[in-house]
């Protein structure tokens, strides 16, 4: 408890005094007014000048308990420790998903439950590696909260279901599968080659006009929640799923695409070839890879290297670097606009 000066206003007064002491910064928050039959105690920093009609008093209020603001202030861990805490992690639906080196490891439960603390609608907190194969899996274990993997995410209005234990999704890159949304033309052929869950195909038909969008996945697991996705989300007459091997999308689409999003970092690059065989002779590719800066370069060339046994040119390339990987590393995008010799278009 704490005492402290305060206004006594009777209740039908209470909410326009309120806004007032509050406007004026008057009004104290590290404790909390008491409430009785007739009228509020509200705790004041000061007495107001204009106190005409209302009772100044002492008087103790209980304290208020500080919320943390950040998870690390809940742990009391070592000072070569608290530096090696991570700054960021994913949140997806209600579920964390973090990161943590070697020499946190056995404070992990304790790291878990300082997140469930400090972030009221998350209900579990997973530990990751990093994303893995061409089924973008990774091995994680459930530290904190309840054993789940699966959640809702929503983001521009939309809702996508996402396991996050068997299939890939990525909250970071919200912003870009709007970006891409907004480059689509109306009446385009979109492919989505490593669909997942299905949020860019749904991103795209449902803020751009294709015409079609095919959404394609190895993953079992993937195609399920996709095609999931599509019907909540209304966009069932624009995208086809389809659960195949990319590499074997030319035998399986029934024409060729105007645009293609190609969101397979570290392994896109082996099926470039196969992307520029589904191709219209003028085609836009969003390209995503992760590299360190000097890399950047050095992939472009192998691409346009590619797209010549093929009889395209690459033009028009631009580089966006959506967020660091790892230290000196980025994930980047290029956007590309592929067009095929004229003498054999």
């Amino acid at each position: 408890m704490k005492k402290t000066r305060a206004l006594c206003v009777p209740l039908s007064n209470a909410e326009s005094v309120r806004r007032a002491l509050r406007h004026q910064q008057l009004l104290r928050d590290d404790v909390t007014p008491i409430k009785e039959k007739t009228c509020i105690y509200f705790p004041i920093k000061e007495v107001p000048k204009d106190v005409t009609g209302y009772t100044v008093v002492t008087k103790a209020f209980e304290v208020r308990q500080k919320k943390p603001r950040c998870y690390k202030e809940l742990l009391k861990l070592p000072e070569k420790y608290m530096d090696e805490l991570p700054t960021s992690y994913d949140i997806v639906g209600k579920i964390i998903l973090i990161k943590l080196p070697k020499v946190l490891m056995k404070n992990k439960e304790d790291i878990g439950n300082a997140l469930l603390e400090t972030h009221k609608n998350i209900q579990t907190v997973c530990l990751i590696d990093p994303i893995s194969g061409e089924l973008r899996t990774r091995t994680m274990k459930i530290i904190a909260g309840k054993n789940q993997t699966v959640t809702t995410h929503t983001e521009y209005g939309l809702s996508f279901d996402v396991d996050v234990a068997t299939t890939y999704f990525s909250p970071r890159l919200a912003s870009e599968r709007k970006r891409v949304a907004t480059r689509v033309k109306p009446g385009e052929t979109v492919v989505d080659m490593f669909a997942g869950v299905g949020s860019f195909s749904i991103m795209i038909a449902r803020f751009s006009k294709p015409k079609k969008v095919y959404a394609i996945d190895k993953n079992k697991e993937a195609i399920r929640l996709a095609r999931q996705n599509i019907r909540k989300n209304h966009v069932l007459d624009i995208v086809e799923v389809i659960q195949a091997d990319a590499k074997d999308a030319v035998r399986i689409l029934p024409k060729k695409a105007d645009r293609i999003i190609m969101n397979l970092p570290f392994s896109a690059y082996r099926f470039f070839s196969a992307a520029l065989s589904i191709a219209a002779p003028l085609c836009k590719i969003h390209y995503y890879d992760i590299l360190q800066e000097k890399e950047i370069t050095e992939r472009i060339s192998s691409l346009m290297m590619i797209a010549a046994e093929q009889r395209y040119i690459l033009t028009d390339i631009t580089v966006y670097k959506i967020k660091s990987y790892a230290p000196r590393e980025f994930y980047i995008s290029l956007d590309i606009t592929a067009t095929k010799h004229a003498d054999v278009a």
